[in-house]
């Protein structure tokens, strides 16, 4: 599908933010924690409120325990970005499903899973993601290792070819309809991200993740992507 004509598509975004301050041992859910004098979920949210991307629905999945904390920050920061607000579930696949739900009146159109704590998305990948689910009906953004790569073995280890390895990323985009029904499926211990929930329905075809796209886990990603952030721009 052209440019053109993928411009009459609807597009959504799930943002998943699930997550907790134990691996920073921060005293607030890592998604909350401070990114250049904001939370790092506002950063997140904004990537994808940019005008030019043309996203008409943003939904927020947070865990129930965090919603009173996020009107609270939505107060002090004036966030005034539209965004629907829906409580998660006990896991990543049934946050998405909730997710969903709340995109029932939309038939048709694509929508975009993102992790609440991947702030630095350029648009460009964006962009692009979105535009190759338009095409292929899957899209997810994907880097090259930069470092060598070994499997374990009885034996010991072997070296795995690294040009023929991907390192997923978010977003991680569907045709929505295509997305409903892989998640009407049940939920498998194999589910590591939503393409493993589609590929059994549909081939997941890969786009040019950015390496700047990291997401934050460790107080060594927030140092890292509060240096991308002031120093190179996405």
């Amino acid at each position: 599908m052209s440019a053109a004509a993928s411009s009459s598509v609807s597009r959504f975004v799930i943002l998943v933010a699930g997550g907790s301050g134990t691996r920073m041992g921060a005293d607030r859910p890592k998604q909350f924690l401070p990114l250049a004098g904001e939370p790092v979920l506002l950063h997140t949210l904004r990537r994808f409120a940019e005008p030019a991307l043309r996203v008409q629905e943003h939904i927020l999945v947070l865990p129930p325990d965090q919603l009173e904390a996020w009107q609270q920050l939505c107060t002090q920061y004036a966030i005034t970005l539209p965004h629907t607000v829906v409580t998660g579930g006990a896991t990543r696949w049934a946050s998405v499903r909730n997710g969903l739900a709340a995109l029932a009146a939309h038939p048709a159109g694509v929508v975009a899973v993102h992790d609440g704590v991947r702030p630095l998305t350029p648009a460009s990948v964006i962009e692009a993601t979105y535009q190759a689910a338009y095409n292929h009906g899957t899209a997810v953004a994907a880097v090259v290792p930069k470092d060598s790569v070994r499997n374990l073995s009885q034996q010991g280890s072997y070296a795995l070819n690294r040009a023929r390895l991907r390192l997923v990323q978010t977003p991680q985009c569907f045709e929505i309809e295509l997305l409903r029904r892989a998640y009407q499926l049940p939920e498998l211990s194999t589910f590591t991200d939503d393409a493993s929930v589609v590929e059994d329905l549909h081939p997941i075809h890969l786009v040019e993740g950015d390496y700047r796209n990291l997401k934050i886990t460790t107080p060594e990603d927030l140092l890292v992507a509060e240096a991308i952030l002031t120093t190179f721009p996405t």
